[in-house]
């Protein structure tokens, strides 16, 4: 099979692109594949398939064989790689995803190369069941959680899959590792849940760290810089446009009144092509 090595700030994906349909064993392949001592390494498989409702189809297997409802990196990503790879001259296109229906991406381009994708992500997802958490209510905010006699407080989001964001005070050097994989599990969270720690420091900029419900540690997570400008918003935080600085770079986020979508701007690259057994 033939993949393209691609990464949006960091996180990094593994692309197919001839396939018709998932591989049966696409689980048991993602765990080998995504390894990073013993495979390719990758946070996660992507797959650009048919669809008879968008442009393309995108399907994500994370890293530990699960499957992902949607990816903000991987969609521009995957932007990038249907335009340079001449399956499409669109630059403006749709892609059928999982989790969260029909999203739209606008390409900038300059010379042929993809500078940056703006996506559509769509509206946020608010009310406690339908993210789902096992809390009811139209939002969730400001709600207590513990974990092994550690106390937090979590705003919850959907972009199609499920965040828990949650404010401290220096969020680059939380300990992430220690409280990410114990909260995603925590039985608010009946799916698991992707676990954003964030830092405001000033009403355009957040500073995010994410631990990824399948994934881990992750260097960016689209979806999870789009729930947490939203929660930032809602909490009073932060103005409806900020970048969110990530540990592999800044994502541009827009939460728009007139429609109420969120909006993303970032970068995707191509590291390598190859083919694997």
């Amino acid at each position: 099979m033939e993949f393209t090595k691609m990464h949006g700030l960091g996180n990094d994906f593994l692309v197919f692109y001839r396939e018709q349909e998932l591989p049966q064993n696409v689980s048991d392949l993602a765990i080998k594949w995504c390894n990073r001592y013993f495979g390719v390494g990758a946070d996660g498989l992507v797959f650009i398939l048919p669809s008879d409702q968008a442009d393309f189809k995108m399907r994500i297997i994370n890293s530990d064989g699960t499957e992902a409802e949607q990816c903000g990196n991987a969609i521009r990503c995957v932007s990038k790689y249907v335009y340079e790879a001449g399956h499409t001259e669109k630059l403006r296109m749709t892609f059928e995803t999982l989790g969260a229906g029909v999203q739209e991406v606008l390409l900038k381009v300059v010379d042929g190369d993809v500078k940056n994708v703006r996506v559509d992500m769509g509206e946020p997802i608010l009310e406690g069941t339908k993210i789902p958490t096992t809390l009811e209510g139209e939002t969730v905010m400001g709600q207590p959680i513990e974990s092994n006699g550690q106390w937090f407080n979590f705003t919850a989001v959907s972009m199609g899959n499920p965040h828990c964001v949650i404010y401290v005070d220096d969020a680059p050097h939380f300990e992430l590792e220690t409280w990410g994989p114990q909260l995603e599990t925590h039985p608010y969270f009946p799916r698991k849940t992707n676990v954003e720690f964030a830092t405001v420091t000033s009403p355009e900029r957040i500073e995010m760290r994410v631990w990824e419900r399948g994934a881990g540690p992750t260097l960016a997570c689209g979806s999870g810089a789009c729930a947490t400008l939203v929660s930032s918003v809602l909490n009073g935080y932060t103005q409806r446009k900020a970048w969110v600085g990530l540990k592999g770079g800044d994502l541009y986020i827009e939460w728009n009144p007139s429609d109420n979508h969120v909006y993303m701007t970032g970068p995707a690259e191509i590291v390598y092509q190859g083919e694997i057994e």
